[in-house]
């Protein structure tokens, strides 16, 4: 059960996690402008809209600081919470291990990751990334009901395991 907290959203505006009117996915990536997290984030911008529609709130977690995450996610139509000291990761179990990247199943996310963002930092639209917290972060899903109950769950096990838009929708029913 997690207790009612509110967060103050990178982008500003506060953030309340569980919400009392809708599920919240609560998303644990990696770092500022990574690869393999922008390259996830891109499909729920894309399909924001269907993920609203079924009563689901994002609520989007990185390990980096506030200024470093803005030029990166300024234009996500979801909120972004920085936590730079890891207190919500450690709170929520999530780990950090060196299968995250060494997993060949995350190999081609990676790849895809860099080509996806390379256009745009050597053309000066997007900063490098900032791997502050460390690169070797594991993915981690959660869906809470508005009372605060966990109702599904997802621990990656590689950079790029987490619960596609199809999958999310399906947990949240």
């Amino acid at each position: 059960m997690i207790t009612t907290r509110e967060w103050e959203a990178v982008l500003g505006g506060p953030v309340r996690v569980p919400d009392p009117e809708r599920l919240v996915h609560l998303q644990f990536r990696r770092f500022a402008g990574c690869p393999v997290c922008n390259l996830h984030l891109r499909s729920i911008v894309d399909r924001h809209g269907e993920i609203a529609a079924r009563g689901i709130a994002e609520v989007v977690v990185f390990h980096s600081t506030a200024d470093e995450l803005r030029p990166h996610v300024e234009d996500f139509p979801f909120a972004v919470i920085a936590d730079p000291e890891k207190r919500l990761y450690v709170e929520f179990g999530v780990e950090a291990k060196p299968r995250a990247l060494l997993d060949p199943r995350a190999w081609g996310a990676i790849v895809r990751g860099i080509v996806r963002d390379l256009g745009p930092v050597l053309r000066g639209r997007r900063p490098l990334p900032t791997p502050s917290g460390g690169r070797l972060g594991l993915p981690a899903d959660f869906l809470i009901a508005p009372d605060g109950r966990i109702v599904a769950e997802k621990r990656g096990v590689h950079a790029y395991d987490q619960w596609s838009v199809d999958e999310l929708l399906a947990a949240a029913g």
